[in-house]
């Protein structure tokens, strides 16, 4: 990454990633709940999101989310909270597991050698998690946890040495541990939400995971998926 690369962001641009990254670190690790919804209500979130220029042509997650958000009642939250369940925690197989290891490795089990190599780059780069309930390292959300740091370490970088230290880390972040399974993710939850707010939330993480690719120059590793 050179200095022109970090300049061309901008600070707006990062802190907009920062708080995209900070509200999908919480929608895939935690079952949702009333403040959830009631946060999304008053900040306007559907509204407010960006439209990304990598977004795909079809009709945009936030349409999805809008009309979920505009007919909801506090009697709706069980049948969020099942399809939170049968997407991404169970019980049973989620239909759209939100670990790596699950695509990546053959044994579809987790910890396996992706997951390892993701510890190694953690390790590497000093990276540690705080978390009010364990999840695995290579769960979705906490690649939006590790993102949301990133950014904000960015955006107060005080050096272009660091700057450009910052950017390789997402950079091979996203292009080697992430997005050569996270489209699929996505892709399995778009296809078994039962809700409009979770097909809503998966068609715009990935139109954001998109924008980052962009930004970053990432061409994503190709690696064969088992799921």
């Amino acid at each position: 990454m050179t200095e022109n690369n970090v300049a061309s962001i901008g600070v707006d641009k990062l802190e907009e990633y920062q708080s995209i990254a900070r509200i999908l670190h919480n929608v895939f690790c935690f079952y949702p709940n009333e403040a959830l919804i009631d946060s999304f209500i008053e900040n306007d979130v559907a509204q407010t999101w960006p439209v990304f220029a990598e977004s795909a042509p079809e009709q945009p997650g936030q349409f999805y989310l809008q009309r979920y958000l505009q007919q909801w009642q506090a009697n709706q939250l069980t049948e969020l909270q099942l399809d939170y369940g049968n997407l991404y925690f169970g019980p049973g197989e989620p239909k759209a597991i939100p670990q790596g290891s699950a695509y990546l490795g053959e044994e579809q089990v987790h910890f396996d050698v992706s997951t390892l190599a993701l510890v190694d780059f953690y390790k590497q780069h000093k990276v540690e998690f705080k978390l009010d309930m364990p999840q695995p390292v290579d769960h979705m959300g906490l690649f939006f946890s590790v993102l949301d740091s990133s950014f904000q370490r960015l955006i107060g970088a005080d050096s272009h040495t660091n700057k450009d230290e910052l950017m390789q880390f997402i950079y091979t972040l996203l292009q080697k541990h992430f997005t050569p399974w996270a489209s699929r993710c996505l892709a399995l939850s778009e296809q078994h939400a039962n809700t409009d707010f979770y097909l809503g939330i998966a068609k715009m993480t990935q139109a954001f995971i998109n924008e980052l690719t962009s930004t970053f120059n990432v061409l994503p590793m190709p690696r064969k998926l088992h799921r």
